[in-house]
């Protein structure tokens, strides 16, 4: 990365935010590979140098994770959120009728092992991605994951709307395209539901939501109301 922007240093807990400027084509940012999120939470050190004295040390200005990232003609822009930036994430979660864990997480504690299947690309048209392979749950992978393991967008994974049968609706076409036959990798979904995590996952005692919780509305009502 070139042309860092002006950097202020404070001693208050406000977040800091940085830009830096770099040009594209070079051998560490692609184009394809800023648009496709392969480096969107990178890690980015920023040093001064003094190239008068090679054996100077280097010395620290500042460091983030790369958030939103623009791009021109011949180079990009992008973000740099500062270590403060975690003092603004919520602290607690809030209550919520639906499940805050994620199916297979620590919280969660479901076993994914044979929730996840190999399969290969018959086509892909939009968000509609057919695969040659079957599974008799309807909307099985509905809210789960697709990580692609082949073609330009590999290493790359896709949020999965729903999946009836052999398709699967992305929430997002995918960023390059697809060609048949390529090796994918499909995760199951939960819709986060109590009626779901008990029928279909057995799991009712691990459910991290309050789906009987009375809402502020109840606050507001009145007699006659």
């Amino acid at each position: 990365m070139r042309l860092p922007s002006a950097i202020v240093r404070g001693e208050g807990l406000d977040a800091d935010t940085m830009e830096v400027s770099g040009a594209l084509g070079t051998g560490a940012f692609r184009r394809d590979d800023l648009l496709a999120g392969r480096w969107d939470g990178a890690r980015v050190v920023i040093v001064a140098i003094d190239w008068s004295d090679p054996a100077a040390a280097a010395v620290p200005l500042g460091e983030g994770r790369i958030g939103e990232v623009e791009l021109a003609e011949q180079g990009f822009t992008a973000e740099l959120r500062g270590v403060q930036a975690q003092l603004e994430r919520p602290v607690s979660e809030v209550t919520s009728p639906a499940c805050r864990a994620t199916l297979g997480d620590a919280r969660c504690r479901v076993a994914m092992a044979a929730r996840r299947r190999f399969a290969r690309v018959v086509a892909c048209a939009g968000t509609d991605v057919t695969l040659d392979a079957v599974e008799p749950v309807d909307n099985a992978y509905g809210e789960g994951v697709l990580r692609w393991f082949g073609g330009a967008n590999a290493g790359l994974a896709s949020a999965i709307e729903r999946s009836a049968g052999t398709v699967l609706t992305l929430r997002a076409a995918p960023v390059f395209a697809v060609a048949a036959g390529v090796l994918v990798e499909v995760v199951e979904g939960c819709d986060r539901r109590l009626a779901t995590c008990g029928m279909r996952f057995g799991n009712v005692a691990n459910f991290r939501g309050e789906p009987h919780l009375a809402g502020v509305d109840l606050l507001t009502r009145y007699p006659g109301g």
